[in-house]
Parts: structure tokens; sequence; C-alpha cells
């Protein structure tokens, strides 16, 4: 989200909202990893000697490190690499499929994307095969709405000059392919599609309710509004309803979706926070911000990271080398000097000014 006409009128009426403060920060498990990934089913990644294995919420070992790569666990299992192959193991680390695919993604809602000689299909949880691989691509830009949002899967069929179309969970099309790569996914019933260079919005069968008119897109619709570009070599984002009208008028240099009401925007390279109404909320000071998620933000400065609450005062003071976006489980992994660790979100102290 980026902006930089704006600036010069509006920086005399914005207060400068983040406080410093000193938040202290207390470790639920003490750096030592060489790579860490978010908590889940009670579970994370974490990586030593060159090697993944799995620890609990004390950070004892469960599945020793023995795994090229290794990510969460959704419904029971989790894919991991060994040498150039993914397989799915259970949290006992036993493969309950093998080690086979190019590349693998979670299970979601009992079925798993995965690619197989530059092929995507879908398998079920004994590693069988539901819809066959045949797509050059399957969307995954949305992983918290699932492989197929609203019942339907962004799918493409060929890479060069390859169109884009919308199947459902057994495979058939829905919305045969007819649109240009890269199309998106299905959000408040309502998904961004591209042809001849220009996007619009069609509904679920297929049919334009906003005509393509737009240079570049972020995802779909969220909260009602979504984030639109006009220009190819200087893009400026602004936000649209559902019949395409401008909310916010394209002025941002970088733009995301709104999140709990706020969205992050910049103008040249400093990021703040706005509200629906577009007014700034948190002044453009960071180097670099993400989404609020459960109340907190992760912002960078002087090339740290911490988290500000919605006032855009600090709840952990930048001094991280990076941390996970959000706190998954009640913990969010953190890394300094090098090492990765963990941090509870119940464990911070109230700031003190």
């Amino acid at each position: 989200m980026t902006r930089l006409l704006y600036i010069l009128i509006f920086s005399t009426l914005l207060f400068f909202r983040s406080v410093s403060v000193e938040a202290e920060v207390q470790y639920a498990i003490e750096p030592q990893f060489e790579g860490a990934r978010p908590f889940s089913e009670g579970l994370a990644s974490v990586k030593i000697e060159g090697r993944w294995g799995y620890i609990d919420k004390t950070g004892e070992y469960v599945i020793n490190p023995q795994f090229d790569d290794a990510w969460l666990f959704s419904e029971g299992l989790a894919h991991v690499e060994i040498g150039d192959r993914w397989g799915y193991i259970n949290k006992s680390g036993k493969y309950v499929i093998n080690p086979q695919f190019d590349y693998a993604r979670s299970f979601e809602d009992s079925l798993a994307l995965v690619e197989i000689d530059g092929k995507w299909g879908f398998i079920n949880k004994v590693g069988q095969y539901v819809i066959e691989p045949q797509f050059s691509f399957v969307d995954y830009s949305r992983p918290l709405a699932g492989l197929f949002p609203e019942g339907l899967a962004g799918v493409a069929i060929g890479r060069r000059g390859g169109k884009w179309g919308y199947i459902n969970k057994s495979g058939e099309y829905v919305i045969k392919p007819q649109f240009d790569l890269f199309s998106r996914t299905f959000s408040e019933g309502l998904a961004a599609v591209i042809i001849d260079g220009k996007y619009g919005y069609i509904d679920k069968t297929g049919q334009y309710v906003i005509k393509p008119q737009f240079d570049d897109v972020k995802l779909s619709f969220d909260d009602g509004l979504a984030l639109v570009a006009i220009g190819r070599r200087e893009d400026k984002w602004g936000y649209i309803n559902k019949s395409g009208e401008y909310v916010i008028n394209p002025q941002f240099d970088d733009a995301w979706p709104f999140s709990e009401g706020l969205a992050r925007v910049a103008i040249g390279d400093r990021w703040g926070y706005i509200d629906k109404s577009g007014e700034y909320v948190i002044n453009l000071q960071f180097e670099d911000a993400n989404s609020f998620e459960d109340g907190l933000a992760l912002v960078k400065v002087d090339g740290k990271w911490g988290f500000i609450d919605k006032v855009g005062q600090y709840v952990i003071n930048p001094q991280f080398d990076f941390i996970s976006v959000v706190f998954s489980e009640g913990l969010a992994w953190v890394k300094i000097g090098g090492k990765y660790g963990y941090i509870s979100k119940s464990s911070l102290t109230k700031p003190r000014r």
C-alpha cells in the first residue's frame, strides 16, 4: 500500500501515534534453532544442524530432527521432505503417505494439493488421487480460506498462453478455462479475473459483475472492499466496493486488504494504517508493516521488528531480526542473533510509557 501525493496534504493533520515503550519479553522457548515455523495442533517444526523436527510447547522434541524440510500439522498430518520428495507423517513421525511428490501442501477438508511431473492434483488422506494431476497452476494465494474457497478452486491449464477456470471438489469445471493467468480465488462471492491485460470481477456463474478495467488487483474482496491498481509503470492503489465504485481513490504506492478494520498502506518507503474512510489512524512511519491479527500488527523500524496495537503503541518494541506474522496457539517465533525461539502472547507485560 503506497501513496506519494497525499502525504504532503495530510501530514500536518496526522497525529503521530506510535509511542516508544519498554515491553518486557519473556521467552517461552529460548532462541536456539536455525529455523522455526508456527505452532499448529500443539507442535512446531524447527531446524537444527540442517535437519527439521518437531517440538511441543515446552521445547521438547516429539519428532527428532531428520527431514530436509517440514511444515505445519493440519488434520493430524504434516508434509515433509526427504531428498527431493515430499510425503506425509503423523504425530508419531511415521509416514502415512510415503515421499513421492515433487511438492505438497497441507490437508484441508481431507484433501491435499500435490505436484508431480509439473502437474498439480488433489489426494485424500491415504494418498489416493481424488483429482488427477492435470493442472499447471492451482491458486493457493489465500491459504486460510482453504483449497476450495467458497467451494471453488482456481486452476490453470497450460503455462504460456494457458487459461484459467474454476473447479469444484469433484474436479468438475463450474467455470470453464477462459481467463488469462493469473486470476484470483473467490471471496465474498466474487473473483478477480484477468483478460487482455485488464482485471475485472466475476460471480460464481462466470458472469462479470465488474467489467475488466484495472491494471492489477490484490487477492479479492474482504470486508466488502477490494484493492485495485491503475497505471502500469507506477501503480496507484485504491479500494472499490462491489459495484466497482471507488471508496478510497487510488493514491497509494502499495497497499493491502483491510483486516480488523484497518489496512496497511505505503507512500514512498514508509508504511502506516488507514480506516475505511481512507483516513490515517497510524501515521506513515514504518519501514515495513503487516496486517492486524488479534489486535496486533508486525512492524519494522531501523531494521528490527516488533508489534503495535491499534492505536500505534508498541506492545513489543522493535528488537527482533524477524517475527512470525501472528501468534499461533499463543506463541510466535522470533529471530534474534541468527537464532529462532518462541515468545508467548500471554507472558507480555503491560508496556510502560
